[in-house]
């Protein structure tokens, strides 16, 4: 997808809207507990505000409880559950449902967010205490070049997950130019993710979005090879879209993790208590076919490390993948596949990784999905990950700095690796 970048406007002195994506983790006192998110959308911010633009921020964090209408009221699903009730409940449920709306606004409120960003950008930020109402509008207003505000959490507000025009035309009002650089939100068709671009004359991509479709756009369509893929995580289903694409571009893929065993059963294996989808089996068999038709070399587990109990305090061992006893369950790919994936990997141009080999956040688990990331750091390929349970494993592992890529989007990337249209991504202005 070749798109307008923020690189390719004049930004000075025009009111550019950049959705960025702000769902940072809050510990109990509601302190940010990882600020990576923060960090990765300062080169778009800083470029904008070098540049003279005046910068106006959206973004959600989490899943408040209850998503507020844009005067504080019930929802209409709430005004429902309450006219339900007997007359002498009506207003102390009325009164419960506002204090969970009170608790959550304080809870998600991303003030703290501005605050830290604030402190990283030399004070220039500035809090608007809601999304498209007064006090939005007015800090908007005076917002000078080179300047910045933050808006709040945009699922404070219903229409936001519902892409609703309204509140699209709000959030336009505030912009000459729509920036998007929440690749995590892309697959979304939300009102500040896509929407918002129908009122806006010019939408473009921030670094973060062009640097995702830059590098896994080009893995994916005109890849160094040998090109391999690896899958891990849980369920097959997940995947199947996945998969099947794939299957239509790489040279080998290389599965693990707990969807490997549905294919394992689906050839007559035994795989004890392991997670297995046993309505995918079918699926299973016709995707192995498929690699063989398109001459694509499947490698599965040969051995598996497997557990009494899903705990990592439990005993262990190393059996056939194919003869996992009863009452006990895989937990993680062994030692001898680890080797064979590792030969594998070592001569690729382009990898792909989605999801650990096993159960990764259990040190006694980790050892595969430890082994697969060493492999990959020794070659002289690109290597990317695919956001989710994979990137956090590459980080926790200490390899972040050592791969060529790490997705920032989870949902998103997984919809990018099937060949899906991300919303967010699409509504942005193609390059002449």
């Amino acid at each position: 997808m070749n798109k307008k970048t923020i690189k390719d406007i004049d930004v000075k002195g025009k009111k550019c809207l950049v959705r960025v994506d702000f769902n940072v983790p809050l510990d109990d006192n509601g302190n940010i507990t990882d600020e990576n998110r923060i960090q990765g959308a300062l080169p778009t911010i800083k470029y904008l505000m070098d540049n003279g633009a005046k910068v106006v921020l959206c973004s959600h964090m989490g899943k408040p409880h209850n998503i507020f209408t844009p005067n504080f009221g019930l929802t209409k699903k709430e005004k429902k559950k309450v006219a339900a009730l007997p007359e002498s409940e009506q207003q102390a449920a009325t009164e419960e449902f506002l204090k969970k709306a009170a608790n959550d606004q304080k809870k998600f409120s991303l003030k703290v967010v501005a605050d830290r960003l604030n402190q990283l950008l030399d004070g220039k930020v500035t809090f608007a205490s809601d999304l498209v109402g007064q006090d939005a509008q007015t800090k908007v207003n005076a917002l000078k070049e080179g300047e910045v505000v933050l808006l709040e959490n945009t699922r404070f507000y219903a229409g936001e997950e519902k892409n609703d025009v309204e509140l699209a035309k709000q959030l336009a009002s505030f912009a000459d130019v729509y920036v998007n650089d929440a690749f995590g939100t892309a697959h979304r068709a939300h009102a500040s993710t896509e929407g918002v671009s129908h009122f806006v004359d010019t939408s473009v991509s921030g670094f973060l979005i062009a640097k995702e479709l830059e590098i896994m756009g080009g893995a994916l369509d005109n890849p160094r090879r040998p090109f391999i893929a690896i899958l891990g995580g849980a369920k097959v289903s997940d995947k199947i879209g996945v998969i099947n694409n794939l299957l239509e571009k790489v040279d080998k893929l290389l599965i693990g993790g707990a969807m490997a065993y549905t294919f394992i059963k689906a050839q007559g294996g035994e795989i004890g208590n392991s997670l297995c989808e046993l309505d995918k089996l079918d699926l299973a068999n016709e995707l192995l076919q498929k690699a063989k038709e398109k001459k694509v070399e499947l490698l599965l587990p040969v051995d598996t490390v497997i557990a009494q109990e899903f705990k990592n305090d439990t005993p262990f061992r190393t059996v056939e993948s194919f003869k996992i006893p009863a009452d006990w369950e895989g937990m993680d790919i062994g030692e001898e596949t680890s080797k064979i994936f590792a030969d594998a990997i070592k001569d690729a141009k382009t990898i792909i990784w989605n999801g650990p080999m096993g159960v990764s956040e259990m040190p006694n688990f980790a050892n595969g999905t430890k082994a697969v990331a060493m492999a990959m750091c020794k070659t002289d390929a690109t290597t990317i990950i695919g956001g989710g349970d994979s990137a956090a494993a590459i980080a926790n592992l200490g390899f972040a700095d050592k791969v060529t890529h790490i997705s920032t989007g989870g949902g998103a990337s997984l919809e990018f690796l099937e060949g899906k249209v991300l919303p967010g991504v699409a509504c942005l202005n193609d390059k002449d």
